[in-house]
């Protein structure tokens, strides 16, 4: 007998209050789905979704089943920039999850499809899946389309950085503004949005090819009913989260993550949704991976093209045709086939063919945006983690992005204890060639852990100090930050890391290839390992934990749960 079922003997009133909202006696008897999504009028990532939960809806009633719609609509990093709303958006993952845990657990449902599309709702849902843990498939909501000459939104910081500086004109930007979002979607670039959905994908609890449609297509509504109608097979199945993602999924998605250059908030995001599993993933994992499989999508901000063209040329699947060397094929997926057997079913259903005809519109073929991984963007993934006297827990940083001459760089230090400070620092031309922008108190509990990402657009938008300038950081990266921005610098400042003893003058030196972040010297000068460790001594005697900016309400409690940047930031 379903749950459902079982539940409507001992919740007596249940059945009433469901019939008291136009229910039908026969409805009470069919499977119940939970069909939870970030729709809401929050942004074009959410703003859409309506239109999919009710494509959902109609193909699970004509199936037999009875779904219930819930939301719990995101934030958008986008809006929630350059002011203190950031501080919000990570633990929004936290808040939306257990929010969705309270839905599911508080009514009887005997399955879920969640639909969502961006930075926090795609880790939101698919951290409450895996707690839930009820048969349950993600459908991911899809890409907006570019907008002229291939903008991209992640490009009007940079623009916002050249018209402070006189570069362009009030109305040249105004002109971008308007352009840069032409649909509903996700942003089209390889952000942390993109990034997250082609995550769920790779995990194996979405659909084959399902991530990064575009989302004013038929294809997405499409899909979207098929997931409804899988959905109602791995119930009879009983087929669960647990049973799909195991450590040999998140190796996958990490596979895949290191092909397409993914955003560094993945480092965040896939450590808490194992967790809720059991499951530990470490960033020495992330790092190791990335060490062996290629970087080959050809995607911005790493590569050229917006993350649409991504999909026309295959998406996650020939993502992982090309890697399928590392990739564990024997993997479990919501299809109740495995990896490889997917793989092996979409070559033989014309999917690829189906996708090229789009790139042939275009003039383009499914090379030019992913590579063969022979001839890769790059040998190794796009990603490192950093160790040292600096960061002793780790620290992230996206080195596809980077200046090759910034891969070992001795710079001099700048510290700021928060962004805002940094920020008009840059804009106002006290930060040279050659300087180090550490940015502290901006972790998970020191202001929530918010984007730094005015910043850094502001340093990659001046050609003077593109290739140059790293800014070090306990806070976190957009996914759609260039340059040497290292990130999640653990333990953080507020806590009292080595990055709250940092001093204008100290050295910082960069290794990325020797995995290495160290403070190598005092007032410009170089020391020994045992000089600097007696002055940080002698630093951390004296030093204060800062008084923060904000003690009440919900960061309040964040404040005190999260942990260190580097294990995921997830409240425990």
């Amino acid at each position: 007998m379903l749950k459902s079922q079982k539940l409507r003997e001992v919740a007596v009133e249940m059945d009433s209050l469901k019939m008291g909202m136009g229910w039908s006696e026969e409805d009470l008897g069919k499977p119940q789905i939970f069909i939870q999504s970030t729709w809401g009028d929050s942004h074009p990532g959410s703003a859409h979704l309506l239109k999919l939960v009710l494509e959902a809806e109609n193909e699970l009633l004509k199936v037999g089943a009875r779904p219930a719609k819930y939301t719990t609509t995101d934030i958008c990093d986008g809006i929630a920039q350059g002011h203190d709303g950031m501080n919000y958006s990570l633990l929004s993952r936290e808040m939306i999850c257990n929010m969705i845990e309270i839905q599911a657990m508080a009514t009887p449902f005997d399955g879920g499809l969640f639909l969502a599309s961006c930075d926090k709702g795609i880790p939101a849902h698919l951290k409450a899946i895996a707690r839930l843990d009820m048969p349950s498939i993600i459908m991911p909501g899809g890409v907006m389309k570019a907008g002229p000459n291939l903008l991209t939104l992640e490009q009007v910081g940079a623009y916002s950085a050249m018209m402070k500086r006189g570069q362009i004109s009030v109305e040249e930007f105004k002109k971008i503004q308007k352009e840069a979002c032409p649909s509903c979607g996700a942003c089209s670039f390889m952000g942390t949005a993109v990034t997250m959905q082609i995550m769920a994908e790779a995990l194996g609890v979405a659909l084959p090819g399902t991530a990064a449609i575009p989302a004013t297509s038929e294809e997405i509504k499409i899909a979207v009913r098929r997931a409804a109608a899988q959905l109602m097979k791995i119930i009879e199945l009983n087929l669960r989260p647990s049973d799909i993602l195991t450590e040999k999924a998140f190796e996958n998605a990490i596979m895949v993550h290191a092909a397409i250059a993914g955003s560094t908030n993945a480092l965040l995001h896939l450590p808490a949704i194992a967790r809720e599993l059991g499951i530990q993933i470490g960033p020495e994992l992330f790092d190791r991976i990335h060490r062996v499989v290629p970087y080959i999508v050809n995607v911005r901000p790493s590569g050229y093209y917006p993350a649409e063209y991504f999909r026309y040329a295959g998406g996650v699947p020939a993502v992982m045709e090309e890697i399928r060397e590392f990739l564990h094929l024997d993997q479990l997926t919501v299809t109740g086939k495995t990896v490889g057997e997917n793989l092996e079913e979409l070559k033989s259903s014309g999917y690829y063919e189906k996708c090229q005809k789009y790139l042939s519109k275009m003039g383009l073929k499914k090379e030019d945006i992913i590579r063969p991984v022979k001839n890769p963007l790059q040998p190794q993934g796009a990603l490192a983690v950093l160790k040292g006297n600096l960061a002793p827990e780790g620290a992230v940083v996206k080195h596809s992005a980077v200046a090759k001459n910034m891969l070992k760089a001795t710079l001099i230090a700048r510290p700021f204890d928060s962004e805002e400070e940094a920020f008009a620092a840059v804009i106002n031309g006290k930060i040279k060639p050659g300087d180090a922008v550490i940015i502290r108190y901006e972790g998970p509990k020191g202001s929530g852990m918010p984007e730094m990402f005015y910043t850094t657009e502001a340093i990659a938008s001046d050609p003077g100090l593109s290739a140059s300038v790293a800014i070090i950081t306990d806070g976190r990266f957009s996914g759609a930050t260039r340059g040497p921005a290292i990130g999640h610098v653990s333990p953080e400042a507020v806590e009292g890391g080595p990055i709250s003893l940092v001093e204008e003058g100290d050295l910082i030196k960069i290794d990325i290839q020797g995995r290495a972040l160290d403070i190598v010297g005092i007032k410009s000068v170089e020391m020994d390992k045992k000089e600097i460790e007696n002055v940080l001594a002698e630093r951390r005697k004296k030093w204060q934990p800062p008084k923060l900016k904000k003690d009440k309400g919900v960061i309040r409690f964040y404040r005190k749960l999260a942990v260190s940047p580097i294990k995921g930031a997830y409240m425990d």
